[in-house]
C-alpha cells in the first residue's frame, strides 16, 4: 500500500484536481492500493467538507491540526498516520506530478533506492516556463549551501518517497521551515539515494507559502543540519567566524578609545572586554545555542578567563616561534597566524568541553555515531 501525505493550508481548490491526478497516475500503473492523507493546518476554508465529498470516489481522509502548525510538523505527524509500506510526500499546489509516483515507489520496492527524490535538476527534469531568471537564480543559490550535506542535485525538492520502515524516529526530526525532505534525508539512514526527473509547474490556485520569513528559517535549518552532520567541525567553523567578528569589535573599540584621548596601551587593554563579551554572546546564541543554558554571569566569567588564557597561548606561540626558530624571524606574519590558530584552538576546546556544556541528547547522538 502507498500512503501519500499532503500537508495543506487553505488549499481547498486544489484538493479535487490533486486527487484526480493521483488516481489517474496510480490507476494507469496498476497501483490500486493507496491512501491520500491530507494533513491540514486548520484551514477553515471548506477543506473538511471537500474531503468528505471526495471520499465517494477516492481513498482520501483529512487530519485537522491545531497545534505546532507548519508544513514540516504536518509531514512528521503524517508519518504516524500512514498505513502503507511506502510513503510519498508531495505538495498540494499541483506543482509535483503524480505520474512520477509509480517510478519512485518501484525504485523502493525493488531495492534500487532507499530514498527517492523528485528532481527538477537531473537529466529529464525541468521547471515551469513561467519562471523568471530571478526565481531560477534564487533556487540555484539556495541549493548551493545544502550540497555539502546531501548527495543530490535538487535538495530543495519537497517531493520524495521512502519506505515507512526507514522513517527516522520523530524525536530525531526537528526541522525549521518547510524543507522536510532535506531533514529526513540528512537524519535518516539511506545508503542509496536516487532522483527521478520531474517537470515542476507553478501553482494555479492559492498563494505561495514561500516568504522571506521561510527563507530565513531555511538558513537556520541549514545551520542545524550542518551541526548534526559535522558536529564538532561545524561548531569550530562557527566559533572561528564569531572570533573574526569579535576581532572587528576589538579593533573598533581600540581605535575609538584612542580618538577619545586614551593611550594605545590602555585602549588595547579595554577593547578586549567588549570583544570577549561579543564573542561569548554570539557563541551562546549561535555556535552553542543547542547546549545547556547555564547561568550567564558564571558562563561569561569562564569564557573571559578562557579567552585570556587563549591569548596567552596565542602570544606565547608567536613569541617562541619568532625568538627561537630562525625561519619565523623573517616570516613573522606566518608566526602570527599560527599563534592565532593555536589560541583559537585552545579557546574552542575549553568552550566545547567545559563552558558550553552538552545536553544528554547530544552526548547520546555522538556515542551512537561512534558505534556506526
Amino acid at each position: 500500500m502507498i500512503s501519500i501525505i499532503v500537508p495543506t493550508y487553505q488549499e481547498v481548490k486544489n484538493l479535487q484536481p490533486l486527487s484526480e491526478m493521483i488516481h489517474t497516475a496510480l490507476t494507469q500503473a496498476d497501483e490500486s492500493s493507496y491512501e491520500i492523507i491530507i494533513m491540514d493546518d486548520n484551514s477553515q476554508d471548506g477543506s473538511i467538507e471537500k474531503v468528505t465529498e471526495l471520499q465517494a470516489n477516492h481513498p482520501i481522509r483529512i487530519v485537522t491540526r491545531t497545534e505546532n502548525r507548519g508544513l514540516s510538523p504536518a509531514v512528521i505527524d503524517g508519518f504516524s498516520e500512514a498505513k502503507g509500506d511506502f510513503v510519498v510526500v508531495m505538495d498540494a499546489d499541483l506543482s509535483h506530478p503524480a505520474k512520477a509516483i509509480p517510478e519512485m515507489v518501484n525504485q523502493l520496492r525493488h531495492a534500487k533506492s532507499d530514498f527517492v527524490l523528485g528532481s527538477r535538476y537531473v537529466e529529464g527534469g525541468s521547471i515551469d516556463d513561467s519562471w523568471t531568471l530571478w526565481r531560477y537564480v534564487n533556487s540555484v543559490v539556495a541549493t548551493i549551501p545544502a550540497l555539502p550535506i546531501t548527495r543530490v542535485k535538487d535538495p530543495m525538492s519537497g517531493f520524495f518517497a521512502i519506505r515507512k520502515a526507514d522513517i527516522p524516529n520523530s524525536q530525531n526530526l526537528s526541522p525549521i521551515g518547510y524543507k522536510i525532505a532535506l531533514e529526513v534525508m540528512v537524519k535518516g539512514d539511506f545508503p542509496i539515494v536516487t532522483e527521478v526527473p520531474i517537470h515542476f509547474v507553478d501553482r494555479i490556485h492559492g498563494e505561495s507559502k514561500l516568504t522571506l520569513g521561510e527563507q530565513l528559517k531555511y538558513l537556520r535549518h541549514l545551520r542545524r543540519l550542518y551541526q548534526y552532520k559535522f558536529q564538532t567541525k561545524a561548531e569550530f567553523f562557527q566559533f572561528a567566524f564569531v572570533g573574526a567578528s569579535g576581532f572587528i569589535v576589538d579593533l573598533a573599540f581600540y581605535l575609538l578609545l584612542q580618538m577619545f584621548g586614551l593611550s594605545h596601551t590602555v585602549a588595547r587593554a579595554i577593547s578586549f572586554w567588549p570583544a570577549v563579551t561579543w564573542n561569548w554572546m554570539l557563541n551562546r546564541t549561535i555556535t552553542f545555542s543547542h547546549r545547556e543554558k547555564t547561568k550567564k554571569t558564571k558562563q561569561w566569567g569562564a569564557f573571559a578567563t578562557s579567552s585570556l588564557l587563549g591569548f596567552t597561548v596565542n602570544y606565547g606561540t608567536y613569541y617562541t616561534l619568532t625568538k627561537y626558530v630562525p625561519f619565523f624571524e623573517e616570516h613573522m606574519i606566518l608566526a602570527l597566524i599560527i599563534g592565532v590558530i593555536m589560541g583559537m584552538g585552545f579557546n574552542f576546546s575549553i568552550s566545547n568541553l567545559f563552558i558550553f556544556k552538552k545536553l544528554r541528547e547530544e552526548v547520546d547522538h555522538e556515542k551512537q555515531n561512534e558505534k556506526h
